[in-house]
């Protein structure tokens, strides 16, 4: 397994100098291990591939850094500051993923079971989505299984239709690997987390579900989270019309301040997108939870969850965030200088920081 990882750094070192994976030196026993199962609908040089690849990544997390941060590593990395590549290899196709998956399942204790899978958003290099699922994994503390979907982004800033014909490309490979998760999962919840451009493809998966008769497949899904969610408003509710009842909860995590979305907004010819959406009103009349994150932005404000470590502090308190309905008692504890209300069927959050 060495050797495939050996080739894997060889070769994304050279195509992908942004976040490139690197192995950390050799005898390294890193105090901070995050496993990352994945699946990867592009090739090694950034193409695309026909049906996805699997692999696991065993990544090192620095002890010596802030939450939130995410230092990628330089050839010859810093183990005690940045991520590491320390083991793992590829798998030899979906049966195997699969079993591997139930095995590291079946490891662990009852209540940290749960599998939870991210995909990435637009600009990003397959480096940088492995080491962006570790680090979610460990600031947020999230149990069980962490998984990532891969797909083939142009890695380039001007590329924003090719990224997005990209996620477009990989629906049936998503459709492929929830699945495979759904049949590994157990008696686990899955949780389906999704970042800007990923949170289209995700909702094409959804619907692409509901359409073929597979709503076995999202029944069985326990959570969904879009992460400054790059998708049109009107796209969505078509998307919602076709997918059916929600997985529960439903959460979209926004920013009106999101620069990023306001561009994407600008390039699109439209004034909102639903991550940078005011409030929950156009979405009232649906059953999802809309988290304003606004207070917590920094850079372009398109990723606070990750890069905010006071808004890291109150989202590992609000594990079940269905338990923050008006109508089931109020606030769940924990979740400090956060307005609740209910708008129509919707429930609107306002997160602030704790004074």
């Amino acid at each position: 397994m060495r050797r495939f990882l050996l080739c894997l750094v060889l070769v994304l070192t050279a195509c992908a100098p942004r976040g490139a994976l690197v192995m950390a030196p050799e005898g390294y026993r890193p105090s901070i291990l995050e496993t990352v199962w994945i699946a990867s609908q592009r090739s090694l040089d950034g193409q695309h591939m026909p049906q996805p690849w699997f692999s696991r990544i065993d990544v090192s997390v620095p002890p010596e850094r802030a939450p939130g941060d995410l230092a990628y590593p330089r050839p010859g990395g810093d183990p005690g500051t940045q991520f590491l590549v320390s083991g793992g290899g590829r798998l030899g196709g979906a049966d195997a993923f699969r079993r591997a998956i139930e095995a590291d399942l079946a490891r662990r204790a009852p209540e940290d079971r749960d599998i939870i899978l991210f995909i990435h958003g637009y600009n990003y290099s397959f480096a940088e989505g492995v080491y962006r699922t570790a680090q979610l994994a460990h600031d947020l503390r999230l149990p069980g299984v962490h998984a990532h979907f891969s797909w083939p982004s142009r890695m380039k800033p001007y590329a924003y239709s090719g990224d997005r014909d990209g996620a477009l490309y990989s629906r049936d490979g998503l459709v492929q690997t929830i699945q495979l998760l759904v049949q590994a999962r157990g008696r686990g919840k899955i949780v389906l987390m999704a970042h800007s451009m990923g949170s289209q493809l995700l909702m094409e998966g959804l619907r692409q579900m509901a359409l073929s008769g597979r709503r076995d497949l999202i029944d069985r899904i326990d959570g969904v989270i879009l992460m400054s969610p790059d998708l049109d408003l009107r796209l969505f509710r078509s998307q919602v019309r076709a997918i059916g009842p929600l997985p529960r909860p439903f959460v979209i995590l926004t920013s009106p301040q999101d620069r990023a979305l306001q561009l994407a907004a600008l390039i699109s010819d439209e004034p909102l997108r639903l991550g940078n959406i005011p409030d929950a009103q156009p979405v009232a009349d649906l059953d999802v939870i809309v988290v304003d994150t606004g207070a917590f932005n920094t850079g372009y404000g398109h990723f606070n969850v990750a890069d905010s470590p006071a808004l890291q502090r109150i989202l590992t308190r609000m594990r079940d965030l269905d338990r923050i309905l008006p109508d089931q008692g109020g606030v769940a504890p924990g979740l400090i200088g956060g307005a609740v209300s209910r708008v129509e069927q919707a429930v609107q959050v306002v997160l602030s920081p704790a004074l």
